[in-house]
């Protein structure tokens, strides 16, 4: 495993990060997942991601129990704050009502005495980014968390955080979590030139378009049976991708990546992992043997001639946006 650090500060994390959306506390056995961890950890993978809201705290509790085996100070584990976490009007958000109690529940879920990283897992229009900052600041002086990031938020909001920060002498923000991928690359207009500006590293989820560029899915075959397009029809962002022009697209790059003799899951994580500003990709996985294969992309290199057949391939997708 490589590791790079997170942004500008000191923290270092693995390349390939090990996350919980979609799968551990839910579709994933708790054994299965805990199988996975102990994988992950074992491949030299140290950075752990999930969230309150993941299955209501049930992706929390599993990650906490299966990472319990392993020296805290050996791993990096994550978590997030914002969405409804029960039926009251202060329930969700970042207020520091919110980002105060949802810190304390997620550390007893995790059987934790700290978070490493604490994201606000969207931008919170309904309360002021300073009382927000102020809220993360408290608990990182209180050693709750070590450190403080976002997801999905603009390169303008971003923006205006770290400027607040700066204004109120609070420590900084060092990371960023949006989805990345080769069909969503929203990222790269505005939100990585604003973060490697301000000193924020991104860790991205969905870095395989939730397994279209695994191979699964194929054009003009039918979709399978046990996978999430078949089963998920709440996700409008994969039922998005089932086009003939994008798994076309995909194909073609499967054939790209057999001709370095590296997997389509393997190529698009070298893919993410050509970017300096991408601190972490953060897979999902259901089996080991998922986990094992996807680590292996730290040691793909994809030269210039490589990435331009990789655009030409996408071109076709430029106005193409999934469902976000």
């Amino acid at each position: 495993m490589k590791y790079r650090k997170l942004g500008k500060s000191g923290l270092k994390v693995s390349e390939i990060g090990l996350g919980s959306w979609l799968t551990y506390g839910t579709a994933t056995a708790a054994e299965t997942a805990k199988d996975c961890i102990v994988k992950a950890y074992d491949l030299g993978i140290n950075f752990f991601d999930t969230a309150n809201a993941y299955n209501n705290g049930e992706a929390e509790k599993v990650m906490g129990s299966a990472l319990q085996a392993f020296p805290r100070s050996s791993y990096v584990l994550a978590t997030k704050v914002y969405f409804s976490m029960g039926p009251g009007p202060n329930d969700r958000g970042l207020s520091r009502k919110h980002i105060i109690e949802q810190c304390d529940a997620s550390l007893k879920r995790l059987g934790t005495d700290y978070i490493d990283l604490y994201q606000c897992h969207r931008y919170d229009a309904d309360t002021p980014v300073e009382e927000t900052l102020r809220a993360l600041d408290d608990l990182t002086a209180q050693g709750k968390i070590l450190y403080a990031g976002i997801s999905e938020w603009s390169a303008a909001q971003i923006t205006d955080a770290v400027r607040t920060g700066q204004r109120l002498n609070l420590r900084p923000l060092v990371s960023n979590q949006p989805i990345y991928n080769m069909f969503e690359r929203y990222i790269e207009q505005e939100v990585i030139p604003v973060c490697e500006t301000e000193g924020l590293g991104q860790v991205v989820f969905s870095p395989l378009a939730q397994g279209v560029l695994t191979g699964k899915y194929k054009p003009g075959q039918a979709i399978p049976s046990d996978s999430r397009a078949a089963n998920d029809q709440t996700n409008g962002v994969i039922n998005s991708y089932m086009r003939e022009e994008v798994l076309t697209a995909a194909q073609k790059m499967e054939q790209l990546a057999a001709s370095m003799d590296a997997a389509l899951s393997q190529f698009a994580l070298a893919w993410i992992l050509r970017k300096s500003n991408v601190s972490s990709a953060i897979i999902g996985a259901s089996r080991p043997s998922q986990v094992e294969q996807n680590a292996k992309a730290v040691e793909l290199v994809l030269t210039e001639d490589v990435l331009a057949e990789v655009e030409a391939i996408m071109a076709p997708l430029k106005s193409f946006a999934p469902a976000r």
